[in-house]
């Protein structure tokens, strides 16, 4: 009977403590407003990852003293997301993430605490309030991106590439091997290429589908290109800029790609 009892005890202090749990959650911090943060990410940060990167925010949101708001529950954290996650090598001046403050704040005076904080490689570039909502968060929005590819020093294909980049593009279908969970899956990639051309002698501007259900690395439509010209591309043989991130406010039949800071607005 003790053991019943104890576990009975057991099972009582667990429920009310997930009850408290949900409580908490429920009543999160209270935010003001919510605003989103234009980045760079250059020089030696480029070699910096996904998730050292928030690391690197949160902290310098704290040393910034800006009120961002905390979630409820047992482990608080900061409430603030990540739009498109940037390859660990490649470059940036259009990063975006999200947070939460407690207290309204000029959207310039956002930019100078961030900035005062900020190392070398990163330079916040401005500051917009937005709408609240789950359709309104950067990462969901993500629907196209911007980029701009450059060979290294003798990595370059042979001479006449760049004037096969039309002809590439004519394919009916552009197949790319991606890894699943179930394995290897052949993909078609020519459906979210939506710009590719010529910049100078040495340079390719893309725009491709970066949503979930659709994201296209840069380096895959590099990779079909080379293939495609009867040539292998070398190992590092491309430096990768990211130019600008997008959401679509058209629709499936013609899009209308607008950039996530465009969806906000300066703060006095």
């Amino acid at each position: 009977m003790s053991g019943n009892r104890q576990k009975a005890k057991w099972l009582h202090q667990t429920a009310v403590r997930n009850v408290q749990a949900a409580e908490q959650d429920v009543m999160k911090e209270a935010y003001v407003m919510k605003v989103r943060i234009k980045f760079t990410k250059e020089g030696p940060m480029k070699f910096v990852g996904h998730l050292d990167t928030m690391r690197y925010f949160q902290k310098a949101i704290r040393r910034a003293e800006l009120p961002i708001a905390f979630s409820g529950g047992y482990s608080p954290h900061m409430i603030m997301s990540f739009a498109a996650p940037l390859g660990v090598g490649v470059t940036s001046t259009g990063e975006y993430f999200d947070m939460e403050l407690t207290s309204a704040i000029p959207t310039d005076e956002i930019c100078q605490r961030l900035n005062s904080q900020m190392a070398n490689g990163i330079r916040v570039l401005s500051a917009r309030q937005v709408e609240d909502g789950k359709a309104s968060k950067a990462m969901s929005l993500v629907a196209a991106a911007d980029y701009l590819v450059e060979f290294r020093p003798g990595k370059a294909p042979a001479d006449g590439w760049q004037t096969r980049i039309t002809e590439f593009l004519k394919q009916p279908e552009i197949l790319v091997t991606k890894e699943t969970k179930k394995g290897e899956k052949q993909v078609d990639i020519r459906p979210f290429i939506y710009k590719m051309n010529l910049q100078n002698d040495n340079r390719i501007f893309l725009s491709l589908a970066s949503a979930s259900a659709n994201y296209t690395k840069p380096d895959a439509v590099m990779d079909a290109f080379t293939s495609w010209l009867g040539q292998e591309l070398p190992e590092f043989a491309c430096m990768i800029h990211r130019l600008e991130v997008y959401a679509d406010l058209g629709n499936e039949k013609k899009h209308k790609f607008v950039s996530l800071e465009s969806l906000g607005v300066e703060v006095q």
